[in-house]
């Protein structure tokens, strides 16, 4: 392989372990190389960055490795050299040669040949922002469980409050559950005064499917789903003010955004906090696609093309 780099550096990142290659010499000459492992406490890792700035590396990659390469990049970003994420299935070495040190060297080799196709990695503003939007994600999928976990009790103790009401969760529908489970004997009266808006006229209905065999049991489930549900709502609103906090600087690409028909506010910021705002990191639109799993590839052979599996969701 032609040598494009006379001095480069190659990591294969642990958990507990880093092992650094460094490949340097004339472009034209079999490289010198140098191996050294660091441990990824935070002082070893400022001395793998003070190493490699004085072994003057020009471009230093490493592999994606689960989570492991985010503490290793945040310590080395800051360093003077041209610091490449790599894509691990696309760097993968030759079967039977699989060492931490061999993986090292290998990573090196291909960088030093220019054989490495850098992945995407926003500043550090951006995956902050990435962190609390993909965590409300989260938080919205447990409100969703609980709230599927309250309607199987219900149904359960025969209760079938929601054939009157569509939204259990919403005003009305929270003042009854609070009172099935504080246990309180709920009247036509009661119920009138719990009710908003349409579900009035319902009030006799209710009563009759408020007429259940809710034991004990089932107001301890639903308390225990009830209790959870409103933390989490609590901190979805916390969540959600300190996304809005992180917009600030992005506000005007969040209304340029929240400008195209189906965008909404909440899009706009996930798609921020995905992309950056910087769009040049993406040499045309067709990268932009591919990154984000929505290009169509290619998987031909003898003539015959084949199926391709759908992207699963990126975890980058």
């Amino acid at each position: 392989m032609d040598a494009v780099l006379e001095c480069c550096a190659g990591l294969d990142v642990h958990q507990e372990t880093v092992v650094a290659c460094v490949l340097f010499g004339p472009l034209e000459h079999k490289p010198k190389k140098e191996i050294r492992m660091f441990s990824t406490t935070t002082p070893d890792l400022l001395k793998l960055a003070d190493w490699l700035e004085g072994q003057k590396c020009s471009h230093v990659a490493m592999e994606s490795t689960g989570i492991y390469w985010k503490p290793v990049w945040n310590i080395l970003e800051t360093g003077t050299f041209q610091l490449i994420l790599a894509n691990a299935q696309r760097i993968k070495n030759v079967p039977g040669r699989k060492t931490d040190v061999k993986d090292a060297e290998w990573i090196a080799q291909l960088l030093r040949s220019g054989l490495i196709e850098g992945s995407f990695v926003p500043p550090v503003e951006i995956r902050d922002l990435r962190d609390l939007t993909r965590y409300r994600k989260k938080l919205l999928q447990d409100t969703t469980q609980e709230k599927n976990r309250i309607h199987k009790v219900l149904q359960d103790a025969n209760i079938k409050i929601t054939t009157y009401i569509s939204d259990i969760f919403g005003v009305s529908g929270r003042n009854i559950m609070e009172a099935l489970i504080d246990g309180e004997v709920i009247t036509a009266e009661k119920l009138t005064q719990m009710v908003k808006g349409k579900v009035k006229s319902k009030v006799l209905g209710l009563v009759d499917a408020l007429n259940n065999r809710l034991r004990s049991h089932h107001r301890e489930m639903i308390r225990y789903s009830w209790e959870h549900l409103k933390f989490l709502e609590q901190t979805i609103a916390h969540v959600e003010m300190r996304i809005d906090q992180c917009l600030t600087p992005y506000r005007q690409d969040l209304e340029l955004l929240d400008s195209i028909p189906g965008v909404n506010q909440t899009a706009s910021a996930v798609m921020i906090a995905e992309l950056g705002t910087d769009m040049s990191v993406f040499p045309t639109d067709n990268h932009l696609s591919s990154w984000a799993g929505v290009s169509p590839g290619n998987n031909e052979s003898a003539g015959k093309k084949k199926e391709l599996e759908p992207p699963r969701e990126t975890k980058r």
